[in-house]
């Protein structure tokens, strides 16, 4: 019993480091050096250059969602003598927060694509037609990620709040997930109230849950849990 949950804290955490380093990739990388904010035509320019980059960014965020639904179990099952009902909750909304809404977003990354394309249905109505379009699409990708972000910051809150009652984790965990929830919801709401302050929420959220939950995966890879039960 002890070794198995041992096992599965660091098996948690391989594929929380590995969701980290794709999401890093698609978000951090791929878009972040493609979509260039209120020029449609720099960003038109870079995702027909950059083809197979933008596509790898797509398959990128995809994989980490997927692994991100095995994850929301193996922390419910890590958690559930905690609380139960709690545990449960957060997984459902790291659920809803990524394999769900983050997965059905991904089909405005695709549609960016497919209306830059050369090729494409697009690419009969003009340049300028296929510029606002695709800028269009990257702005619903935009908004449909601070949409899950929403969600991932009550997961976030649920998460600490667990993991600061367990005796399998050092409750430092628990502050800065919190923390780190208080980043997710600030951007998302932040963004959708005081537009403007992007690039300031994105710095903070990227901050907070960088120690959060950089450092809870480090943990869960080194030490796996603090006490067995």
């Amino acid at each position: 019993m002890n070794n198995k949950l041992k096992n599965k804290a660091r098996l948690t955490g391989i594929l929380y480091l590995l969701v980290i380093l794709l999401a890093g990739f698609s978000q951090g990388y791929v878009r972040g050096t493609i979509v260039i904010p209120d020029d449609p035509q720099v960003t038109l320019t870079n995702i027909i250059s950059s083809e197979v980059l933008f596509r790898l960014g797509l398959i990128s965020d995809l994989l980490a969602f997927m692994i991100d639904a095995v994850i929301s179990i193996l922390l419910y099952q890590l958690l559930k003598s905690v609380n139960k009902t709690i545990a449960a909750i957060a997984s459902v909304f790291r659920l809803l927060a990524h394999p769900a809404i983050g997965s059905l977003n991904l089909l405005n990354h695709y549609m960016a694509l497919e209306t830059a394309s050369r090729s494409g249905l697009m690419s009969s109505l003009g340049i300028e037609q296929q510029e606002a379009w695709t800028m269009l699409f990257m702005n619903a990708h935009n908004a449909g990620y601070l949409l899950a972000g929403a969600f991932f910051g009550i997961h976030c809150l649920l998460l600490g709040i667990l993991l600061y009652r367990s005796v399998l984790f050092p409750k430092v965990f628990g502050i800065l997930l919190v923390l780190a929830a208080g980043g997710y919801m600030l951007e998302t709401f932040g963004n959708f109230i005081f537009p403007g302050y992007q690039f300031v929420l994105a710095n903070i959220v990227g901050f907070s849950a960088a120690i959060g939950e950089v450092s809870f995966t480090l943990y869960l890879l080194v030490k796996g849990t603090r006490k067995t039960i």
